[in-house]
């Protein structure tokens, strides 16, 4: 399995403005591919080279072949998802482009000495070696293969996200499953009748919106200057947000279990609520999806499985006799069944009823792989 580290790179002055040249290039050459592509309807990287490959060499000759390469794979990403986006008709889709596009280095490119913490990069200036810090968190996976890395700036520091590749941990599958019901008001609630999440969490998004909506009315240039201050500590709340939610719900289970949870791609498009509510703003800023990777590469440290199911009618079958009925759920906490009046908290009980919808189709999973690593073997038929 992969883990990414971030590591702060401690660069010279003449070392920063490499990097930032080297940034800056990397930026253009992924516009030039992008735009390229765009305009010949290719996103096929391959073709993508022998169209473009030579035009963006001769107008950046000071960047290395081998990143222009990774600019053409970044742009050719770019443009598989503009192009795939574009056949929904109801969606109005514009040619990639980056402002600040993040080098990727492979292993040509760059190497990781852990014992000296530096790194040796290739930029403009030809390669140039860097010390770096490894961050407390990150110790336990110093010393591992590294894969590819990305250069990111923030705020004048450097930063190079390196890739590595940890071993799997050799933990026998247990048969336990525990449904968890997500959800906006208890982040998770899971079938052994644990509730996750902090309660102070939605009181200070609300205080957040509060005052983002005070400085849009302001519409002065430093309530904008405030506004993107603010957009990025609320990014970074949400982030913190959902890993500990993750880490106590795959700490909340056995070693080897599986985690089954609500299949929420397209949730918004599902529920239909009131315009301009609070409820509405929450569902769009909800993260689900990076909730749901926080889970899935957390539980690969304990060798547990995640699953997901169909979330239609969990909140409205009884869990004790199975009757479905919209007004089983009296409010938004409380669930009884109009049939055999049993009543219980309502995302339990949906968390009962996503144990249930696993155990009902088979044990077939959705996001990561069957429970049991299956061995990787080849098809004659297509390799023919």
């Amino acid at each position: 399995m992969q883990r990414t580290i971030r590591l702060r790179l401690e660069p010279s002055p003449t070392q920063a403005a490499a990097l930032a040249e080297t940034s800056r290039q990397f930026t253009t050459a992924f516009n030039l591919f992008a735009q390229l592509g765009w305009s010949n309807s290719v996103s096929n990287a391959t073709k993508l080279h022998f169209l473009a490959y030579y035009a963006v060499r001769a107008a950046l000759p000071e960047l290395n072949s081998n990143l222009t390469n990774t600019a053409r794979a970044k742009a050719a990403e770019a443009l598989r998802s503009a192009f795939t986006l574009r056949k929904d008709r109801t969606r109005t889709v514009s040619m990639p482009r980056s402002h600040h596009c993040p080098p990727r280095y492979n292993v040509h490119t760059f190497r990781v000495d852990w014992e000296s913490q530096t790194v040796r990069l290739s930029l403009v200036a030809g390669r140039q070696t860097i010390r770096f810090c490894v961050p407390t968190y990150a110790t336990k996976y110093v010393g591992y293969p590294v894969d590819t890395a990305d250069l990111l700036e923030r705020d004048g520091r450097w930063f190079l996200h390196v890739v590595v590749t940890v071993p799997a941990p050799t933990i026998v599958p247990s048969e336990t499953i525990v449904g968890v019901d997500l959800g906006l008001s208890h982040p998770a609630v899971t079938s052994t009748r644990r509730f996750l999440g902090k309660k102070r969490w939605k009181a200070r998004e609300g205080r957040l919106f509060k005052l983002k909506r005070a400085l849009q009315q302001r519409n002065t240039k430093s309530a904008k200057r405030h506004l993107k201050t603010l957009r990025r500590k609320q990014a970074r709340f949400r982030r913190d947000c959902d890993h500990v939610v993750s880490k106590q719900i795959v700490q909340s289970v056995e070693a080897g279990s599986t985690i089954v949870v609500e299949n929420l791609t397209n949730i918004r498009k599902r529920i239909k609520g009131k315009r301009r509510t609070a409820t509405k703003r929450r569902l769009h800023s909800w993260s689900f999806a990076q909730l749901l990777a926080f889970i899935v590469y957390k539980a690969q440290e304990r060798g547990s499985t995640v699953v997901a199911v169909d979330p239609r009618h969990t909140s409205q079958m009884c869990s004790c006799c199975g009757h479905q009925a919209r007004n089983n759920r009296r409010s938004r906490a409380v669930f009884r069944c109009r049939k055999c009046s049993y009543e219980l908290h309502a995302d339990l009980n949906a968390a009962y009823n996503i144990v249930s919808k696993y155990r009902a189709q088979g044990g077939i999973s959705r996001l990561s792989g069957l429970p049991v690593n299956q061995p990787i073997v080849s098809d004659p038929e297509l390799l023919a």
